[in-house]
């Protein structure tokens, strides 16, 4: 066979269904193979869209996500979706086309140094220089993207490469390798701090989603009664319905999760990630800290552990679980009880009765028409702000936020991945300068057939960086936006479409529009 077509064969031996991307010349071997196989081309309307469809796709299902564009401006635009992935320890897998190996080594049309390119935001990636290396570059870009921590890999195929035949075949994927469990003296000194201590917390990152550990989490914080704090990544770990749970990390230092934090007397970090939230924000560094994850903690003045646990995150806990419950080991719950209660109470935020809103003020009523296993995707902005703070999360991976890299214009490419991974409904929150960035892929989503919801927060602003200036200097400046008639842009699409303009009319319009086909909500916020 060609090698286009071993890599598209290899594609299908690692089960994968869709491949998002945007066609190119010196794809064209690529194309066809993948036009002769199962899996199924997905073509978008940017390359960056892409390349968050298959980071959303990676952060739902654990499989890496697979993009594909040409080379040069086709490679410049996948970028920055394959290092929000990489950031956000995201599997996925972009093949990038490339000129023929002739004229590499000189300056030629469109060819760029694509490999020096991806380096620093991949855990690996390479050149397809031979037709029979692909088999075993494959397999490798797939077990490297998806082993703990995940990331990105990228591949590179020269079209003269992609036409030239091989006799090799696709690898079969093998068993992902588990991690150990945890250092028996190591546990045994995680278990004699608990026993000093009166008033620790856990800190639920990234990782405790990541790695499939709620379920262990959940019944470490039963049998102990010990709090939980989530990152925005780790919302879900612990269902926010939950009397242990104090909902999450604040975006600076304040508030009453951070004040539980410089209250107590050990702080659990569980699949914390240091790329999604400053450590100075949170650590006051008074109380020992426990650090437990699949791997050493960074270097980092304001996240120095005292004990690592180095070892699988769900094993580790369920260990630690069966202990304190043969040592009838736990805490009195009464010590962070009264900040439970305001964390719920600052929440529940009634909306004011006519546009325009505020964004916390709509987030109960979207929790009260989702439900609990329904995919929430946040874009970047003052909004996600708003949605990691204050919409209470019920299970693992229901609420999608970018934090590594935090890159804008996710949700709506994300919503198109969601809706193709998961049963649920889906809703992609953005606001209006997010918005625009991938408004276009709207027409992928129809065009696919997808039914979601792009829930959209219009203030003719860059919101979050107004208010942060605001905050330093008083004022603002270079952050005010003019926007589309947004209904006109949905109906184009042919969509349903909706400005509610009161609060009765923003309930009917999130119950029609989340139970309902593709649609856009827009609400007008302050």
């Amino acid at each position: 066979m060609r090698a286009s077509d071993l890599l598209v064969a290899c594609l299908e031996r690692e089960g994968v269904e869709h491949v998002f991307g945007l066609p190119g010349e010196e794809m064209e071997e690529l194309l066809f193979s993948l036009r002769d196989s199962s899996v199924t081309f997905v073509p978008v309307r940017h390359e960056l869209g892409a390349a968050f469809m298959a980071d959303v796709h990676g952060r739902l299902t654990g499989d890496a996500g697979v993009c594909l564009a040409t080379l040069g401006p086709g490679a410049t635009n996948l970028l920055t979706g394959v290092a929000d992935a990489h950031l956000d320890k995201s599997p996925l897998v972009a093949i990038t086309a490339q000129g023929g190996l002739e004229r590499l080594h000189q300056e030629s049309h469109q060819a760029i140094d694509v490999l020096r390119m991806f380096e620093p935001v991949t855990k690996w990636n390479t050149r397809l220089d031979s037709p029979d290396i692909v088999h075993e570059s494959v397999r490798k870009a797939f077990k490297i993207a998806e082993y703990e921590k995940p990331g990105a890999t990228h591949l590179e195929l020269p079209e003269d490469v992609a036409a030239e035949g091989t006799a090799a075949r696709p690898l079969e994927p093998n068993e992902r390798v588990p991690f150990a469990a945890p250092n028996p003296d190591i546990l045994d000194r995680v278990k004699a701090t608990l026993r000093e201590v009166e008033r620790p917390v856990i800190v639920a990152g990234n990782g405790a989603v990541r790695t499939h550990a709620a379920t262990q989490l959940r019944e470490f914080v039963d049998v102990t009664d010990v709090p939980v704090i989530s990152t925005y990544m780790g919302k879900g770990a612990v269902s926010d319905a939950d009397e242990h749970s104090l909902m999450t990390l604040d975006s600076g230092s304040g508030g009453e999760p951070a004040a539980v934090i410089a209250g107590s007397d050990l702080v659990i970090t569980v699949g914390y990630d240091i790329a999604e939230h400053d450590p100075g924000d949170w650590n006051p560094g008074d109380a020992p800290l426990v650090h437990l994850d699949s791997q050493p903690a960074e270097v980092y003045e304001a996240y120095e552990p005292d004990i690592e646990v180095i070892a699988d995150v769900g094993r580790t806990l369920q260990s630690l679980s069966d202990w304190c419950r043969e040592a009838n080991l736990s805490i009195d719950s009464g010590w962070y009880a009264e900040s439970r209660s305001r964390v719920v109470s600052d929440v529940d935020v009634d909306p004011v009765d006519e546009a325009p809103f505020t964004v916390r003020a709509v987030l109960p009523v979207l929790r009260d028409v989702m439900a609990a296993d329904d995919v929430l995707i946040s874009d970047v902005g003052d909004h996600k702000m708003a949605i990691a703070q204050n919409f209470p999360t019920y299970e693992p991976n229901t609420c999608i936020i970018s934090n590594g890299l935090a890159s804008m214009g996710i949700s709506v490419p994300g919503g198109v991945a969601a809706d193709l991974a998961v049963d649920a409904n889906v809703v992609a929150a953005t606001g209006d300068g997010g918005f625009l960035m991938n408004a276009a892929e709207i027409e992928t989503a129809t065009r696919l057939g997808c039914e979601f919801t792009v829930l959209l927060f219009t203030d003719d602003d860059y919101g979050l960086i107004s208010k942060k200036q605001r905050d330093h200097t008083g004022e603002s400046f270079g952050t005010e936006l003019s926007n589309p008639d947004f209904l006109a842009l949905a109906e184009s699409f042919g969509i349903e479409r909706y400005r509610p303009e009161s609060a009765d009319e923003l309930r009917a319009a999130l119950e029609a529009a989340v139970d309902g086909g593709m649609s856009l909500v827009e609400v007008q916020v302050t």
